[in-house]
């Protein structure tokens, strides 16, 4: 894909081209399938501690050592597959991160089954639509706020690991369930 780059975009996507295609196709879009909400909770939670771009430059690497991100499958791996995953140097090995996906995957679909979907779960922190704030530049945007404060607290009670409110608060920005893009931004009123 081409990225146009007369097109102005929130500050935080720089000049890196996947960074831009990232900030362009995904971040800020309404997301309410389960398959790809349970991929950006993943992937956020591997960001813990780390840059988003990190992550996002071993996203493929994800998809393929995780089942792209099959949940029923992750909710089965056991210590011979965690082990594996440690040993594989295209995504982050961190113990206590790698043991995290299996029990998220678990919790995951344990409220899949009492909610219906997980996508009703966690919308229904914003009603079910986006709330639109209004900033200026990127670096106005809290990295967390009351709402992911709140959800976090939901999440980590029911067993969720590496969830703290800044982690959530990147999960609502890149599912849509916030619109941070900065207001003179191309994607604001697109999103």
């Amino acid at each position: 894909m081409k990225i146009d780059n007369k097109k102005h975009r929130c500050g935080w996507c720089g000049q890196d081209p996947l960074y831009q295609q990232y900030h362009d196709q995904e971040w800020g879009v309404p997301v309410y399938d389960d398959q790809r909400l349970f991929e950006f909770l993943i992937l956020e939670t591997m960001q813990a501690g780390l840059s988003w771009i990190t992550i996002l430059k071993k996203r493929e690497n994800y998809r393929e050592a995780l089942d792209h991100f099959d949940a029923v499958k992750i909710a089965e791996y056991d210590d011979e597959k965690h082990q594996e995953l440690l040993s594989n140097p295209g995504i982050i090995r961190n113990k206590l991160k790698i043991k995290s996906i299996t029990t998220n995957a678990q919790i995951f679909l344990d409220l899949q089954q009492r909610h219906g979907s997980f996508s009703k779960f966690i919308w229904s922190y914003v009603d079910h639509k986006p709330i639109t704030n209004h900033w200026k530049t990127y670096k106005d945007i809290p990295p967390n706020t009351p709402l992911s404060d709140q959800l976090s607290k939901d999440l980590k009670k029911m067993g969720f690991k590496f969830v703290g409110s800044t982690i959530v608060y990147a999960f609502m920005q890149a599912t849509g369930m916030v619109n941070d893009h900065e207001i003179n931004c191309y994607r604001y009123d697109e999103v």
